[in-house]
């Protein structure tokens, strides 16, 4: 690793919590802009990772819709904010409905909603009274359906964490995505900073074209220095920053690896699809001195780690005293 690698590992690194500790996980969650959670312990393994207690984390959070069509766990109050970049957004073409129809259905879906029907597969058999099959997979889709519709625009949420009913909630956008855009890029730069215009749309679902305007939003709240032809913006350099840590352990989906558009400093292009699958899935990794060099997980209770090359006895066994670490931390809380 070259020293201008080492430098921005450093730095992304403590802004992301994985050189320094946040004891609280709600306050993580808004540090960190929510957290992964498409399989919702990643986001338990990633507090804990940070030095987050997990007790009382499935409601501590709120599980739903943010960028990139992405589930997190957020702090509810942020909601408002957090939405409001893609709250305009409405699938109805994808929904093969008119927007007017869509509509109906979304305010039919919250009607049942007032009287306890809060599950896909009880919308499901509701609605293929009046839709055919296809339409029905389409309105009740996990991916891109009504229920998605409805929580990026603070309408509904997961009932939990671990959950997969839904609840009524209040967290409309309070701004439109022009007002919001400042406001979270300079959050999104000074904790995951040094971060491109390109980093920064990748990490909110933005247009490649928007990168100028991300530049020149950056510009007037951040710091920015030019690294190998790259322009790099971020916060104020901390004044105690710890060095790259020889190991250290990441969560599914972890900040570090899923929020720059360019990754290839700590995840080397031919390992990425022993990470990275097909499917999108980004699992749980151990990095050896900034670059990941092997995934570990938890099955049926037993810790398992897998490294792509065998390392020193010591980095295996760490690896593994941290994972089991994690095990115990969470047991009894997914």
């Amino acid at each position: 690793m070259d020293q201008r690698e080492e430098f921005l590992l450093r730095r992304r690194m403590h802004g992301l919590y994985l050189t320094r500790r946040c004891p609280e996980i709600t306050e993580l969650s808004r540090e960190l802009l929510g957290l992964h959670c498409w399989f919702a312990r990643n986001a338990a393994f990633s507090a804990v990772i940070r030095g987050a207690s997990v007790a009382n984390w499935k409601t501590a959070l709120t599980k739903t819709w943010l960028y990139r069509g992405t589930l997190h766990g957020a702090a509810f109050d942020e909601l408002p904010l957090l939405l409001a970049l893609h709250a305009d957004e409405q699938p109805f073409e994808w929904l093969g409905l008119s927007r007017a129809e869509a509509l109906r259905v979304a305010d039919r879906v919250l009607f049942l909603m007032e009287d306890g029907v809060c599950s896909r597969a009880e919308m499901r058999r509701i609605f293929s009274y009046d839709y055919d099959d296809e339409v029905v997979a389409r309105l009740f889709s996990p991916w891109s359906g009504i229920f998605v519709y409805l929580a990026r625009t603070g309408r509904v949420a997961f009932r939990s964490m671990t959950s997969r009913d839904f609840d009524l909630v209040a967290a409309e956008p309070a701004l439109t995505p022009e007002e919001a855009l400042p406001i979270l890029l300079e959050r999104y730069f000074r904790v995951y900073g040094p971060a491109t215009a390109a980093d920064a749309a990748f990490f909110f679902g933005l247009p490649k074209h928007a990168e100028k305007r991300i530049a020149a939003l950056a510009e007037d709240c951040c710091e920015s220095f030019e690294l190998g032809g790259r322009v790099y913006f971020a916060g104020e350099e901390p004044r105690d920053m710890r060095d790259v840590p020889e190991l250290t352990l990441l969560s599914g989906f972890d900040p570090l690896v899923v929020s720059y558009a360019e990754r290839g400093a700590i995840l080397p292009a031919e390992l990425r699809p022993r990470v990275i699958l097909r499917s999108g899935i980004c699992l749980p990794s151990v990095a050896v001195n900034g670059r990941i060099a092997g995934v570990w997980n938890i099955k049926k209770g037993e810790v398992t780690v897998e490294f792509f090359s065998a390392p020193p006895k010591r980095i295996r066994d760490e690896a593994y005293a941290r994972a089991e670490a994690v095990r115990r931390a969470v047991a009894g809380n997914l």
